[in-house]
Formats: structure tokens, sequence, C-alpha cells
């Protein structure tokens, strides 16, 4: 139902509550909803949110809006469901797109739609702005702000790693620990390759009930000819999973492990004079 991500590096790990807080609050954003229309990105954007819709939005255009992906901007429904999202003060812009994309005569891509959006958007902010000099009706600076962060709060909403904040937060949260299974479902937690994750799925995981048959599979064989095992899990479909957990996570955390120890040992033995 998620993916939990081990922070190993040392200062991360003695971080105490408020510190774990404030590094995860850091990385929360928080968007507007049904429920919280007041919510959205401050103005002017945080850097750090600048260079992430810099990262997000190939991935949004990739992705969400073609119809091998979300299909945002797909169809005739999708892409008006989408407009009716924009600010009211430019209004103006969606009745205009709808009325030029509905058209016999538009074959515009997904990504090319998306593009002309946001020119449109701009060409509408930067008339209106010079409108002000002609005594015509301006617009305000809040509508303003909001036409111009509409395009990076859709990519967010769709594309921006949703966080649960609690787990990062307090450190006696409960603990998806690896190997462990899931009440509801039967499926064992298992750490994920990264090298691999694009093929990764989730429901392809092994279940308890798999297990259960690999393991009375493993031991109905015939033993003469098979490689003998130390442990169960090398009976199984987990056997993978745990070696690699063996390699990149334990194998190397262990060898912290010891480093950081035989370093204490030398600064004591230095501290005593004992050489």
């Amino acid at each position: 139902r998620g993916v939990h991500a081990w922070v190993c590096d040392g200062m991360a790990r003695g971080l105490t509550d408020e510190g774990r807080s404030a590094v995860a609050t850091y990385f929360e954003i928080p968007m507007a909803s049904d429920k919280n229309k007041s919510a959205g990105l401050a103005h002017p954007l945080h850097p750090m949110l600048r260079r992430s819709y810099g990262i997000l939005e190939p991935m949004f255009i990739q992705h969400v809006l073609p119809a091998a992906g979300h299909g945002l901007l797909a169809t005739e429904e999708q892409w008006t469901k989408l407009l009716s999202t924009l600010p009211p003060a430019a209004s103006s812009v969606a009745d205009w797109l709808l009325k030029k994309w509905n058209g016999d005569d538009c074959d515009s891509t997904p990504e090319e739609k998306w593009i002309e959006l946001k020119r449109r958007l701009l060409q509408f902010r930067q008339n209106e702005s010079e409108s002000k000099h002609r005594n015509k009706k301006k617009l305000s600076s809040s509508d303003s702000i909001r036409i111009e962060q509409w395009p990076i709060e859709t990519v967010f909403k769709y594309s921006y790693p949703r966080l649960d904040i609690n787990v990062s937060k307090m450190r006696n949260h409960l603990l998806k620990s690896p190997f462990c299974v899931h009440p509801k479902t039967g499926r064992v937690c298992i750490p994920i390759n990264v090298s691999q994750v694009e093929q990764f799925d989730p429901f392809d995981v092994p279940t308890l009930p798999m297990l259960m048959k690999e393991l009375d599979e493993y031991d109905g064989e015939e033993e003469e000819g098979r490689k003998k095992v130390q442990h169960a899990w090398q009976k199984t479909s987990l056997r993978e999973s745990f070696e690699h957990f063996e390699k990149v996570f334990l194998g190397p955390m262990w060898k912290e492990l010891r480093k950081e120890k035989r370093e204490e040992a030398e600064e004591r033995a230095a501290y005593a004079g004992d050489f």
C-alpha cells in the first residue's frame, strides 16, 4: 500500500522527533482540496519546489497526460474536466481552448495541448497586466498568482510524492519491517531492488499461502541432487529478495557499525594514552 524508504545516514538515524518532523515537513506541500480550498503553494515558490517542478513536469507529460497514462488531456471529457479547474479569472482561456480543442480540425497531442495551455495562461496574464495602463479592468495580484501557479499545482497534484508524515515524524511509529506480512492482503513486505524499480509489481510479491505451498513442495521433492539450505526462506520465492537485502543493506550497515565501534575504541584509547 506504499513504499517505506529507510534513511540509513548516521546523523539521520540519530535525529530527535523534532528534527525528524522538521525534515519531513520541509518536503510536505500544502495542496488545495475540496475540503480545504484555502491551502496552496506559497509565492514566490520555494527553490526546492521549483527544482521539483523541473523534475516532475516531464514525467507528468509522459505518464499523466496521454491515454497510456491517466489520460488527463487525451479525450474531450478529460480536458474539459481539467480546464474546469482553472481559476475563475482565467475562464476566458478555458472557453477559448475548449472551442479550439473540440473542433474537428484539432489533432494536437496531449503534450502539445499542455504547452498551448501554459502559453495561453502566460499571454492572458501579460495582456491583463498591460490593460491597467489603458484604464481597463485590472487582474488582481492574487488572481494573477493563482493563474501563474495553476500549472505547477496541477503537476504536483498528480506527480508529487504523497508522504505519510506521521511515519517520518515520530520514532515510536509502527515500523514497516522487511518481510512482515500485511494483515489484510497476506502479501509480504519485500525490499525493492532500486535498479529494477520500473519492473517492480506490488501485486506480484509473495503471499503467505504462496510461501506455505512452496515450502510443502520443496520438502516433498527428492533430496538426492538437491542443494542443501540452511534457512527455510531459501526454499521459497523470498530467496532473491532476502539475498538482495543482505547484500545492499545488512552487509553495508554492519560494516558501518563495526567501523563506528572501532573508531570509538581508538578514541577512548587515545584519551587513556593506551596505544
